[in-house]
């Protein structure tokens, strides 16, 4: 990204500064992804890049706790959540007044509720652990039913400044 302007003989110069986000626009991340193990990693992969446009870098705190609750529910909505021929939706929003970020995931499977709450995991077993997971990250979750079909499982995990985020805090 050029940041400067030159005069003759002068090499431009570039920033190694990421780009911070202009606070006043935050845009909505929506996006549809194949219900498979590549979608779910295309999904956080684009969580994090959405993060970081808000000014928030891959390895801060609060980029990391959105890239495992999208990791996670994204994950879910694959293994979980999957109709045939049908994708997943992941949707991000930022809102700077609460300092949290919503990320919603839906998928096609009405049926195949999360439970209210997380269940216990084994420590011997190979899975049960993502809810945990969100449910530590997050500052609440949960899920609504979808028209016409489907259900959205959301959650919400705080990026203020005190969780590690922004360049400008």
């Amino acid at each position: 990204m050029l940041t400067a302007t030159t005069t003759s003989g002068e090499e431009p110069r570039r920033s190694t500064e990421a780009p911070v986000a202009d606070p006043a626009e935050h845009p909505e991340l929506a996006a549809q992804f194949t219900s498979s193990p590549r979608g779910a990693r295309l999904a956080r992969r684009l969580a994090v890049r959405r993060m970081e446009e808000w000014g928030y870098p891959p390895v801060s705190d609060a980029s990391c706790a959105v890239a495992l609750v999208v990791g996670e529910l994204a994950a879910n909505a694959v293994r979980h959540g999957r109709v045939p021929g049908r994708d997943f939706l992941l949707r991000l929003r930022l809102d700077e007044a609460s300092g949290l970020v919503r990320i919603e995931v839906a998928d096609a499977a009405a049926e195949k509720r999360p439970p209210v709450a997380p269940p216990t995991s084994s420590p011997d077993g190979e899975s049960g652990r993502g809810l945990l997971l969100v449910d530590a990250l997050a500052v609440r979750w949960g899920s609504t039913p979808r028209h016409p079909v489907g259900k959205t499982v959301w959650a919400e995990v705080e990026v203020s400044c005190t969780t590690g985020g922004r360049a400008d805090c």
